[in-house]
């Protein structure tokens, strides 16, 4: 094998061994949601808590609260049904970084409630961070 292939095959291993990819574009998104006026200590913060809250249990803090998840449904449910398209709760999932393409969703045919987003949102966010 070609020594340049094999040093980017190993590369690519181990950023998908460590799951680096997922946890820079989070982080981005944490400071992209924040624009803090120091993004460097603001990152060094986040990773801080982060080992912290694996080291001792504590679920680390998201930066999607409640009002921001219902203010994000509420954007898509424009015509204030109450409810959104699978194709609405897909994308969203995927500009929130816990959705991507290669993915399965089961669509069962019914719209999206408000508490169904919630809900998932909640627990993609808690499954994303738990593997850091």
């Amino acid at each position: 094998m070609d020594p340049v292939l094999d040093r980017e095959l190993q590369a690519k291993q181990y950023l998908e061994k460590h799951r680096i990819m997922e946890l820079l574009s989070q982080l981005t998104s944490f400071l992209l949601f924040a624009r803090p006026k120091k993004p460097r200590d603001y990152l060094i913060s986040l990773l801080e808590r982060l080992k912290v809250a694996k080291l001792t249990g504590v679920p680390f803090p998201y930066f999607m609260d409640n009002s921001n998840i219902v203010s994000m449904f509420e954007m898509m449910d424009s015509a204030g049904k109450g409810t959104i398209s699978f194709v609405q709760y897909k994308e969203a999932l995927k500009n929130l970084g816990l959705y991507t393409e290669d993915e399965v969703l089961g669509d069962d045919g019914h719209a999206i409630t408000l508490d169904k987003f919630r809900d998932e949102v909640n627990k993609r966010m808690k499954e994303m961070w738990s593997v850091f």
